[in-house]
Parts: structure tokens; sequence; C-alpha cells
């Protein structure tokens, strides 16, 4: 592991930040309700993994493109697993921005708003050899993929009751 910038940890947060950006000022409707039960050790978990993966992701310099060799297929799907993260956000602006859009699936992937970008940051240390980034990647992948399945859940308990009451 070497320690210096790495771009591509730049680029990979510029990608992951922007949406998030934008969608914390038009929220789904009813996400402070489900916001409010989540998992006290998943969020700790998210959280913890959040702030290490934002951090390392930048501070080691063999996150870097190097020399192309056939590892290098790493790197880029890991890559293509962020620009597929982008696709779903655009899906999900244009969508009702309902919760259960932000929990949908892309291409068969589950809850993909939380899956991608951590299936991509964990490709993306596996690609550099990065023991503490992959760690990272794997708490933040607890705790982010656990919220989403929880509330994804919970949005499906939420139709099956309306639809309960409307029959």
């Amino acid at each position: 592991m070497d320690l210096g910038f790495s771009y591509v940890g730049l680029i990979y947060l510029i990608m992951l930040f922007t949406p998030n950006i934008i969608w914390s000022r038009d929220l789904p409707q009813d996400y402070e309700k489900y916001a409010a039960n989540e998992n006290k050790i998943l969020l700790a978990l998210e959280r913890t993994g959040e702030f290490l993966v934002s951090g390392l992701c930048v501070i080691f310099s063999d996150l870097n493109i190097g020399e192309i060799r056939p590892w290098s297929i790493v790197l880029l799907a890991s890559f293509l697993m962020m620009v597929l993260y982008e696709i779903w956000w655009v899906r999900y602006f244009r969508s009702e921005k309902t919760m259960k859009d932000m929990y949908s699936s892309i291409l068969g992937i589950p809850v993909a708003g939380a899956t991608l970008p951590v299936a991509a940051f964990i490709l993306l240390s596996v690609y550099g050899g990065n023991l503490p980034m992959l760690i990272a990647s794997v708490i933040l992948g607890i705790g982010h993929i656990g919220i989403h399945l929880q509330h994804r859940k919970e949005t499906q308990d939420t139709d099956k009751n309306e639809s309960n009451i409307k029959e």
C-alpha cells in the first residue's frame, strides 16, 4: 500500500456524493418515518464505514490507474458499477421519488443505490490490494445495505397492509 493522493478515489467520491447531495434536497415521501426506525447497530456501521471509506479512498495512490494488465479488469468492473450507480440515480430522479423507488433494483441488483457503490469500493480495494479499504468497505456494506434492505422490507410490508385494507 502506497500513501499518496488517489485521483480515482476522488472521482469515486464525487460520483457518490453528487447525487446524494441532490437527493438530500428532495427526499422520498415518508422517508423520515422510515429513517426513525433504523437499526442503531447498522446505522453505526454505516456511519463508520462512510467515514473510513471517504478518507481511505483518497490517501492511497495504489488505487490509481497503473499499468494496464489483466488485473485492471477489476478496476474496470469497479468503475462500471459506479457508472451503473449514476444511471440508477438518474432513474430515481425521474421517478415519483417514493420509498419503493429509493430501494429499487437495476439489472437484477437488489437495493442498487446501496449495493452498487459498496461493491465498487470493494472491487477498488481489491484492485489496489488495500486491506484497510477492503475492511472499511465491508463495514460500510453491512450497515448501508442492511439499512436499505430493512427499509425495502418495511415498504413491502406497508404495501401489503394497504392492499389488505383496500380489499
